[in-house]
Parts: C-alpha cells; structure tokens; sequence
C-alpha cells in the first residue's frame, strides 16, 4: 500500500504539472491547436495565469498543497495552525497566480479571524483538490484522513458543499487504497455515506457520462471551477478510463477550464490504485519538485 500512496501523491503534483500550460482555457480548439495533445508538461503562454511558471511547475493549486505537504511533514501529522502560518508566509511573496479564494481568506485573516473561520465561501473544487497529503499522512485512518481533508479545506473553502466534497474524495481514496476499484468505491461512499443530493445526482450523472468523450462531457456539466461542475467531471474521468491513469489526466486537460484541480483529484485516485507503473515516467522526471516531495513524504513517515 505504500508505493501506491506514495504514486498517489505524485500523480495528483503531475496531474497539476500537466494542466499547467492550458489551465483556464475554456476553447478546446484553441488548446488543440495551441499544445496539439498535451502529451508531456507544457510552459504556460505570455496570456496565461500562470505565465510566471516553467515547465514542470505547478498551478497555485499545485503549490498550494505542496505547502500542505510541508506542513504535514514538518508536523509529522496535521495541524492547522501550523499549516495556516505556512500559507500565510507562503502568500507574501508568492509571484504566482492568487486567485478570488486565496486574496477572501488572506484578507479575513488580516482582519484577525483565525483559520477555523478565515475561510472565503467559494464553491470551486480547488480547496478540496490539494488532499493527497493527507490521504497519504492518514492513508491508515479513515476518520483522521476525512476530518483533516473537511478542516483543511474549509480554511480556505469554507462552503459545505466543497468541505463534504472533500470528505468523499476522502472516503473514497481511503478505500481504493485498500484494493478497491475507483468505481466501487465512489458507488460504495455514495451509498453509505452520501446517500443524499446534490451527490446521488453528481456521480450518477458522472459515471453514467463514461460513455461519451471527454470533451461532450466536461461541456455538458460545465468546464468550471464551481464543484457542481467539477465534481461529475472528476466521476466521469475515473469512470471513462478507470484502468488508464494516463489517458485519463491527458483527456482532462485536452477539455479545457478548471483541468488543473479536476486532474488532481483523478490523479490521486487513479494513482492510489494502479501505483506508479501507471504514471509515466517521462512526467515523474520532469516534475521540478519529484525529489523534494518525495523527501517530504519520507519524513512524514520517520
């Protein structure tokens, strides 16, 4: 199980790497004919969000939870206010992109709220999308994995919907990570513990989407950040190519929008089942920051 973690981690950073250049741009046609397939990391254009970055590099949300890896490693465990100082610092100076999110939260915490309530009320998918630290700090805990996942997620996303969004990646990754396929598991947390909508709704519209290309799909329950589009996106992903991480976080990107936090969600799942033979090699070494999360990682277990 933990080489399958440790696979789970990087593909969710790679999955990240690999958006990096066509991030938040919604026309598939200009991103196929701007990147042809994205295949391989690409440098992100002079127009882009994240223009400052090379390849390899990492969106805001990639960054993001490479903090959080800090913070668990430094901490050998989660604490929140560890991590809330760590972002704070890591925002001061940081020349990438900070988007509506990160500026409400750094701004309610200049105005003294502490980290339980600084969180803005966004409804993106991105603050439950930095979690594969914790699955991999908790990777043994269901209860500690999905609680950490609820809290660090509401630091900065405090909307209920994005909070249990989290929980159920939770969940589900806790599962796949003892041997469960991708798709049982999200058939088997939805039945047992969000029997509910909007969730019923979300990964039946998700899993029942497998059928059609990826393109139609993302299109049809929107290419944005909000979690109502997000989240049937990341179920159809897993469902549509369930036994091939690869094609999976390729076809993500190749749809446009928000493919950045969508493919570090499918990443981590993904990646928690089929382990690292599923990630391509030529991804892990070109991930700028491969042998300092992997480091991370080992100290989090010392």
């Amino acid at each position: 199980m933990q080489d399958n973690a440790k696979a789970m981690v990087l593909a969710s950073f790679a999955a990240d790497s690999l958006a990096l250049g066509a991030h938040w741009i919604y026309d598939t046609d200009q991103i196929a004919t701007t990147f042809k397939r994205v295949e391989t990391f690409q440098k992100p254009g002079e127009n882009s969000y994240h223009s400052t970055k090379n390849v390899g590099e990492f969106t805001h949300y990639g960054d993001q939870m490479l903090v959080l890896l800090e913070s668990l490693a430094a901490c050998r465990g989660f604490d929140l206010k560890h991590f809330a100082a760590q972002w704070q610092t890591h925002q001061q100076h940081y020349a990438g992109y900070v988007d509506h999110a990160t500026r409400l939260t750094l701004s309610n915490f200049k105005d003294g709220k502490t980290p339980e309530s600084a969180g803005s009320e966004s409804t993106d998918l991105g603050g439950a999308a930095r979690m594969a630290p914790l699955a991999y700090a908790y990777r043994s805990s269901c209860d500690e994995l999905v609680n950490s996942a609820r809290i660090q997620t509401a630091m900065t996303h405090n909307h209920i919907q994005v909070i249990d969004g989290a929980a159920f990646f939770g969940a589900v990754v806790f599962s796949i990570l003892r041997g469960e396929s991708p798709v049982a598991a999200i058939k088997a947390t939805t039945a047992s513990q969000f029997n509910r909508e909007p969730f019923q709704t979300w990964v039946k519209d998700g899993i029942e989407s497998r059928a059609s290309d990826t393109i139609t799909a993302m299109k049809r329950f929107g290419q944005m950040c909000e979690i109502g589009a997000a989240f049937p996106g990341v179920i159809h992903l897993v469902a549509r190519y369930e036994n091939d991480l690869q094609q999976a976080l390729i076809e993500n990107v190749m749809a446009g929008g928000d493919s950045a936090a969508r493919g570090m969600i499918t990443g981590m799942l993904l990646g928690a089942f089929h382990g690292f033979a599923a990630i391509p090699e030529a991804w892990l070494t070109a991930l700028a920051a491969r042998e300092k999360i992997i480091s991370l990682l080992a100290d989090i277990d010392a």
